[in-house]
């Protein structure tokens, strides 16, 4: 794994290497152009493959979402034109029973803590009997996307669809290609309303604008690849999108304190999810530097997944020998990784100073797989540095807010000469005539 000693570099050019992509700067891989070729009768970009599925599935409905999916996925992948999975089909799925019971300890962790998140309603008098107030109202209908490429994720069913039934959304369904069982079973667990076997950008456009078989959505939530990301991006507007996520990533901060046999394998925890996933760790000890490199390569071997974590570790991987934990902590804000672990002496200590993070595990036995799986925070989170500006998927990504206004005649009269004024300083005359209208007959 590569190590870079930050006093030696300069700190322009760690920020360079911890510089990641935007998730619409991915590049498709030969194999994949390739591949779209051959669907499309032509070389496009990823962009351009998405808008034209767009605009099909927006103009034919069905019709597209069922044609681009047998092109992508496979004649088999849709039979007899019926998108949905029916309630018989999931009324039969059994897994393994221990899979099962450990799909729902995560459920009720997870329930439990995004219960906590719930906001309330609220309502303050002002005046004589003039109110003001925020209604908080939950979405009548979400699409949750679920990925279906080289591994299943029952995980992200429940992240996306248990913070929705908590928030009270009317109606929630969701799109996956391929699904197994597993996800099926976490999908019904978690207690979705409708499942359509469908992916990528023709599922996303087909929640965002509807067609015969698939509702319209308010919003779309839910991981998936560049075509996906950029779908989520051109439907917004016509509908709500949690975020637009890129490759997974973590940031490590170690001290010398730090198990080198822990921090490697907490690195390719995430090397392991996709090529361009990636991993980094910030280590103020250039001996631990080296021996964590050592044990990723050792660890590395064993994988199951080796060919997809070797990629991802030599294209993204990177150790930064920092010269304090203060410039440590400076470059993960910079980075403003989706994961942050803090595997040091003290990591509470450095808790306040940390700005930018998806999610912050503090201590040698809070890895990011806890997270992941079963802690009960949720495990949507910002990557590509989006972190400085976007949340972790909860509750209220579900909810809306309405604003509450009732003035009584006398209230709104000793408020009326302020309104007209500034209306009229806008020049916007109408505005301070319906007040001047209410001020005549009182």
């Amino acid at each position: 794994m590569k190590i870079v000693n930050a006093k030696k570099i300069g700190r322009e050019a760690v920020e360079k290497l911890l510089t990641k992509k935007s998730f619409d700067e991915v590049e498709l891989s030969p194999k994949i152009r390739e591949a779209n070729k051959k669907i499309f009768g032509e070389d496009l970009s990823a962009i351009e493959i998405v808008r034209r599925i767009v605009s099909d599935v927006r103009k034919f409905g069905d019709a597209a979402v069922i044609d681009y999916t047998k092109k992508i996925d496979g004649e088999s992948s849709i039979r007899n034109e019926e998108l949905e999975i029916r309630n018989d089909e999931l009324e039969d799925i059994e897994i393994d029973s221990e899979i099962l019971s450990s799909l729902k300890v995560a459920a009720e962790n997870i329930r439990r803590f995004h219960i906590e998140q719930l906001p309330k309603s609220w309502i303050t008098y002002r005046g004589e009997n003039s109110l003001l107030g925020q209604a908080v109202i939950p979405l009548e209908r979400v699409g949750v996307y679920v990925p279906g490429g080289t591994a299943a994720y029952p995980s992200s069913v429940l992240m996306n669809i248990i913070p929705a039934k908590v928030a009270g959304v009317g109606e929630i369904i969701m799109c996956t290609p391929n699904a197994n069982k597993t996800v099926l079973a976490a999908a019904k667990l978690a207690g979705v309303d409708k499942i359509f076997k469908i992916g990528g950008a023709q599922a996303i456009a087909a929640m965002a604008f509807g067609t015969e078989q698939i509702p319209r959505v308010n919003k779309i939530v839910g991981p998936g690849n560049i075509f996906v990301t950029l779908a989520k991006k051109e439907v917004y507007g016509h509908c709500d999108i949690d975020m637009l996520a890129g490759p997974s990533e973590i940031l490590i901060i170690a001290d010398e304190n730090a198990n080198p046999i822990y921090a490697a394998a907490d690195l390719l925890s995430q090397a392991e999810h996709d090529p361009l996933a990636c991993s980094i760790l910030i280590t103020t000890s250039q001996t631990l530097a080296e021996k964590i490199s050592a044990q990723v390569e050792t660890q590395l071997e064993k994988l199951p997944r080796k060919e997809i974590a070797a990629t991802s570790i030599e294209r993204n991987g990177l150790i930064v020998v920092a010269e304090n934990l203060d410039e440590a902590i400076d470059f993960a804000n910079f980075s403003a990784p989706e994961h942050l672990e803090l595997l040091t002496a003290e990591p509470f200590a450095l808790l306040p100073k940390i700005k930018n993070a998806g999610a912050i595990f503090l201590g040698a036995y809070s890895p990011e797989p806890l997270g992941d799986y079963l802690a009960g925070p949720n495990h949507v989170l910002p990557t590509g540095g989006t972190a400085k500006f976007y949340s972790v998927l909860n509750v209220e990504t579900f909810l809306k807010r309405t604003s509450l206004i009732s003035y009584t005649k006398n209230d709104l009269h000793c408020a009326a000469k302020d309104i007209i004024r500034l209306a009229e300083a806008e020049g916007l005359h109408a505005h301070a005539e319906a007040i001047r209208r209410r001020e005549e007959f009182s």
